[in-house]
């Protein structure tokens, strides 16, 4: 008689989680991963092999095998158990009447049995004409479904099993008006489906013929959900995880059947297939668990199609999983380009796509375009939702917001500054893009603020009115009045978004990696005087940029005047002019 403990003794945590999670070393008998139970990019989820437990330390899930497959696997105890105990080999007495959501397995397990036997005549005619060998049926497991009403019906209660379980299972479809139940799957090439863990969850059918619908799978079951399942991911995780040293594969994401089998066969062993879903953020949830980093969507479409699928891809998958399209350049879908004898053109199309984060922001840079403050404030809130996590592992919004940098003369520092305000992410001011702009005056406002940083007593030669443009800069410049020392102004600034930028400044100003060993102490005694004598070139230089910034506004607005406008807007122009020059010789005056 099996028990807890001898299935404990058999198996150990690292072996089960492992089959669910991919774990790395994290010290002396620990291993980590990412959490099974909550999205995480950085992996908190660890599991001790000596003591046998594991814990979350984002979620505080903890347990020990049992109560991890019970959660993974939404079971009750003694499923979980028998689940354990066949995995180990031990024998676990199941109770009358007990009814055990293993079922569905091991009826899938018997329907399996039955379209294997039956695969001869035109069912493996059509597998041999596709050019699968026998190697590759047997591997997939392929068959096939005779035509007939009741051919499995039949045999299965011939085994002793009902209608009950073969409808639970969605081997048998109902008449609603009659309740004639029958075979669900009849005069069809049958692919059996299984997860990631190799379970037998359900089954697709496809007719030889033109009757319709061409393909038929297994209905939502407890165990077949198509939103979560991929086919071929039990053969192509593994193959993934090894393609890449440092872990962190690409899979190869199909549209058919035939087309993982036929990649598979010709040595593209990390395809894998949606069941007619677009990718899910159950999918996208699930692959990043595997360690699986990377997709390429190879789709029987044009260039065009493509750009539709990247558009339509939902943001979660994105956000998850780094994602390029492509296609095989004649046009064919993978089975049929590796029967054309294309394997060549394959392996070209999987080195090249359209990467879907590129496509995104050139995408948005096209449809609104980055002449106008407008246009680069609708791209900058398309984006938005991929580019908000800063989480520095999401390698896809990182690489995101340096692409929309260079494009809309943004200072990548300025973006992340943004994109960390909640309060200033709900809307988009022309302050606020002012404030980002690598060739405005927030270089200038910036520098300026490190300056009072280092010598706070030096904000009195500033006369109040200077019109700050980034609100980072104002709300600080404000703060800061009458503190005594850059402790005083971080101190009123802790825990809030601008703290980081504050900390930031300070090192950059009392950086000394310029300078020798010998005149470090030096140099830090000239602080405090080199800080004076930006100040006064920092606030030289802002008014400059506040007169051109007006300046600009008006020539813009000459377009649209009329003569009598534009006389009085020239005259503006020429005042603003004198200005600016009035200004470059008090700073020359200065020097």
């Amino acid at each position: 008689m099996g028990t807890k403990e001898e299935v404990r003794e058999r198996l150990s945590i690292a072996e089960v989680v492992g089959q669910y999670v991919s774990l790395t070393p994290a010290g002396k008998g620990r291993l980590k991963g990412l959490c099974p139970f909550h999205n995480e990019k950085t992996p908190s989820f660890q599991v001790d092999t000596e003591q046998g437990y594991y814990y979350c330390f984002g979620c505080k899930a903890g347990g020990d095998l049992f109560s991890f497959v019970q959660r993974t696997e939404n079971l009750s105890f003694g499923d979980a158990l028998r689940k354990l105990a066949e995995q180990a080999g031990v024998t676990v007495e199941t109770r009358y009447g007990e009814k055990s959501s293993r079922d569905i397995y091991e009826v899938n397990a018997f329907a399996l049995e039955y379209f294997r036997n039956s695969l001869s005549g035109v069912g493996l005619d059509y597998f041999h004409a596709r050019g699968l060998t026998e190697e590759t049926i047997a591997k997939f497991e392929l068959g096939y479904a005779p035509d007939g009403w009741d051919g499995l019906l039949s045999l299965a209660k011939s085994r002793g099993l009902n209608e009950r379980q073969l409808l639970e299972a969605g081997l048998l479809s109902e008449n609603t008006q009659t309740g004639r139940v029958y075979d669900r799957f009849r005069g069809r090439v049958m692919f059996p489906i299984r997860d990631h863990l190799s379970r037998l969850v359900g089954f697709g059918g496809r007719v030889l013929g033109d009757e319709k619908p061409k393909y038929l799978n297994t209905p939502e079951t407890e165990a077949f959900k198509k939103g979560e399942l991929l086919y071929g991911l039990n053969f192509a995780r593994s193959a993934a995880q090894n393609a890449s040293p440092d872990g962190g594969g690409e899979l190869i994401v199909v549209e058919g059947y035939m087309d993982v089998i036929a990649l598979h066969q010709a040595g593209f062993e990390t395809a894998a297939a949606t069941l007619g879903t677009a990718l899910t953020a159950d999918h996208a949830t699930l692959l990043a668990r595997l360690d699986v980093q990377k997709l390429a969507l190879m789709f029987d479409r044009d260039e065009a199609g493509l750009k539709a699928t990247l558009s339509g891809l939902d943001q979660v998958v994105g956000s998850k999983l780094r994602v390029r399209a492509t296609r095989v350049p004649s046009g064919k879908d993978p089975a049929d380009a590796v029967m054309a004898g294309e394997l060549h053109a394959i392996r070209q199309a999987l080195a090249s796509g359209l990467d879907e984060v590129h496509y995104r922001v050139e995408a948005a840079i096209q449809k609104y375009g980055v002449s106008t403050t407008e246009g680069k404030r609708r791209i900058l809130m398309e984006l938005l939702p991929r580019m908000q996590n800063l989480d520095p592992f999401d390698e896809s919004a990182k690489e995101m917001r340096r692409l929309a940098c260079d494009p809309l003369g943004l200072k990548p520092e300025a973006l992340n500054d943004w994109i960390a305000n909640k309060a200033k992410r709900k809307t988009l001011t022309d302050t606020h893009l002012a404030g980002m702009s690598s060739q405005h005056s927030g270089d200038h406002e910036l520098a300026l603020l490190r300056q009072i940083l280092l010598a706070p007593a030096l904000l009195a030669k500033l006369d109040g009115q200077t019109p700050w443009q980034n609100e980072t800069v104002k709300k600080v410049m404000l703060a800061a009045r009458g503190a005594k020392s850059s402790e005083e102004i971080l101190e009123v600034f802790r825990g809030q978004p601008e703290e980081q930028l504050l900390i930031r400044l300070l090192f950059e100003g009392r950086d000394p990696r310029s300078h020798s060993r010998a005149n470090a102490e030096q140099f830090e005694q000239k602080v405090g005087a080199y800080a004076a004598a930006a100040v006064d070139d920092i606030q030289s230089g802002l008014s400059i940029d506040s007169l051109r910034t007006e300046k600009d506004l008006l020539a813009r607005q000459m377009a649209s005047a009329s003569p009598e406008e534009k006389r009085a807007l020239l005259t503006q122009i020429s005042e603003l002019q004198r200005a600016i020059e009035a200004e470059k010789r008090v700073r020359r005056m200065q020097a």
